[in-house]
């Protein structure tokens, strides 16, 4: 069964976060501030934050700045993920993946199944990893990004997480760039 492995120590990551809208901005992005406060409530650090509209090149650009910068482990979107004519975050995300995470869109597709029914299969959640960052595209309500960050980041990104998460990974994300 999982567990946390209390004799390691908590190793924080650094977070982007961005969200993803045509009428949002700082004051009413409730969604953004949320995992703001999961992620430094667990203990982790928010590096950077953006808004950005529903515009594929703009999604691109803000993702592969983040990507370039070392100091940023993870990308955390909220926004953009549904399947109207605006909603192109995925269609950005998969354009910079260099390998998708398809398990944790069909979790969290799972997991959102008991909170809206056979609504989640609007839901287009997606994650992946490029240039040694991990990179995960949210829906845009706070419920949504409760429920991806309660049952699956909070634990990923926890290197005491058992018997295995993202953050222990880490260093071997780039190994393929080794020769």
């Amino acid at each position: 069964m999982p567990r946390l492995d209390e004799t390691r120590p908590f190793l924080p990551v650094n977070i982007a976060l961005l969200t993803v809208s045509d009428t949002r901005d700082a004051a009413r992005d409730r969604s953004g501030n949320a995992l703001a406060e999961f992620a430094t409530g667990a203990g982790h650090r928010v590096v950077a934050r953006r808004i950005v509209r529903d515009e594929r090149d703009d999604i691109v650009a803000q993702l592969k700045a983040w990507i370039a910068d070392p100091e940023i482990d993870v990308v955390i979107s909220t926004g953009g993920t549904g399947v109207t004519g605006r909603d192109v975050t995925p269609e950005a995300f998969h354009s910079v993946y260099e390998k998708e995470i398809a398990g944790f869109g069909e979790l969290f597709r799972w997991l959102s199944f008991d909170k809206v029914g056979t609504s989640t299969i609007q839901s287009r959640a997606t994650a992946g990893v490029a240039g040694g960052t991990y990179l995960f595209a949210l829906p845009g309500s706070p419920g949504a990004c409760r429920d991806a960050w309660e049952g699956i980041l909070v634990h990923q990104l926890d290197n005491r997480f058992r018997p295995c998460n993202f953050v222990e990974l880490m260093p071997r994300l780039q190994e393929h760039l080794k020769l």
